[in-house]
């Protein structure tokens, strides 16, 4: 059966731009979630067009001016959003401001007759990086879900997909989904939006084996290659996303890459 959208237009930041999930035969260097899901859709309905303007690194206020009217300007039927989560892990971060803000944007979008798919934070509690905010991010999770029952959107709730509590499914960052994270979102996406699809499950392999020491060097390693430029950017006023540009700003077509 037929899914009922042929334009779907995706916001966000890193997550929706696909970071973690290199794939050299996607714009930009990365695939994604997002390219997933419009790739299942696009297989499903003839003349379908999809477009990404997420960018790694954007706050919330960020993607409202940089995003909204951008994507509002390409007339979908079909938006996703994935906002707030770069403002909410920032210390001294307030999860009911962030998501104010949120549904401001949401009221816009929703004025647009479009389809609204909304996503919620995964569950912390198992990321020594994160577990500290994951009171924070609860209260995030909540007000997405008032906000979703509010103006009619879809929510992929990834607090509830316990894969996504596992290492083996974050890549070296430990921010970021690996091809295996992104995989198990985007079937979450497309269940959400009730669409027949032929993602598969995700195999990660066993849990690896790791001695003490091995575990505090893969630390210290981690520190150097991930949080300490991450400090440095923050100290700097910088962002991950400063000259980055969207890696699909016009709605067109997709096709998977070579190797699904």
């Amino acid at each position: 059966m037929e899914h009922p959208w042929s334009r779907f237009v995706a916001i966000g930041d890193s997550l929706t731009e696909g970071i973690g999930d290199p794939s050299p035969d996607s714009p930009g260097g990365h695939r994604g979630w997002a390219d997933r899901v419009a790739e299942e859709l696009s297989a499903q309905s003839e003349g379908f067009a999809y477009a990404n303007l997420a960018v790694r690194g954007k706050l919330i206020q960020q993607i409202i001016d940089e995003q909204l009217e951008h994507a509002l300007d390409l007339r979908p039927d079909l938006i996703s959003i994935c906002a707030g989560g770069n403002d909410v892990i920032r210390p001294g971060s307030d999860a009911d401001e962030v998501t104010a803000k949120l549904e401001g944007a949401i009221a816009r979008l929703s004025a647009s007759g479009a389809t609204i798919m909304m996503l919620t934070s995964v569950d912390t509690g198992f990321s020594p990086v994160f577990r500290s905010i994951r009171g924070k991010v609860a209260i995030y999770n909540e007000n997405v879900r008032k906000i979703a029952q509010k103006y009619d959107a879809i929510v992929v709730d990834l607090w509830a997909v316990e894969e996504l509590q596992d290492s083996r499914y974050w890549s070296d960052d430990r921010l970021h989904y690996n091809p295996l994270g992104h995989q198990v979102l985007a079937n979450a996406a497309l269940n959400a939006l009730n669409v027949p699809h032929e993602l598969g499950a995700v195999d990660p392999g066993v849990v690896p084996v790791r001695t003490w020491r091995q575990a505090r060097k893969e630390d210290l390693v981690w520190a150097k290659e991930h949080l300490m430029p991450w400090v440095i950017r923050r100290i700097k006023h910088q962002s991950s996303g400063d000259f980055v540009t969207a890696k699909r700003p016009e709605p067109v077509p997709v096709q998977p890459p070579t190797e699904r």
